[in-house]
């Protein structure tokens, strides 16, 4: 049923919000710290055991599709009424906590791009097409 795929987004943004909320308590910043990012995280996370598990029925896949789609804006919405400047004057936590997610997005890129087969570079492409160019005329 579509009202599934619904109710997995809204049980996602949920714990998203508290463990946002939690987050920013323990870094004593008086706002949500990675709320939205962490449901969606959980969304994925969900979506993917479902995959895995076959229980994605086409309803709730598309529940999930339609909301996923809406979600994006909503997460812009949301970050737009966050209090950066209280954030600012609560000490050095921004710098930490940007410092931090920086070195893990890097960390995540180099992992993922290392779990995928190797592909050709533009140096490669441009190479081989230059031979096949030469050798065509």
């Amino acid at each position: 049923m579509t009202i599934s795929g619904v109710a997995l987004l809204a049980i996602c943004t949920l714990l998203g919000g508290l463990l946002g909320d939690w987050l920013g308590i323990a870094l004593g910043v008086k706002a949500n710290v990675g709320g939205v990012g962490i449901a969606m995280i959980m969304l994925i996370g969900a979506r993917l055991w479902l995959v895995r598990n076959g229980s994605l029925s086409p309803g709730v896949k598309l529940g999930v599709g339609f909301w996923g789609g809406l979600y994006i804006p909503i997460v812009i919405a949301m970050a737009a009424q966050q209090n950066v400047v209280s954030a600012i004057k609560s000490g050095p936590v921004v710098l930490v906590a940007a410092i931090g997610t920086l070195i893990v997005c890097f960390a995540a890129v180099a992992l993922i791009s290392r779990m995928g087969s190797p592909v050709e570079t533009m140096d490669e492409i441009e190479a081989r097409e230059t031979g096949a160019s030469k050798s065509a005329g």
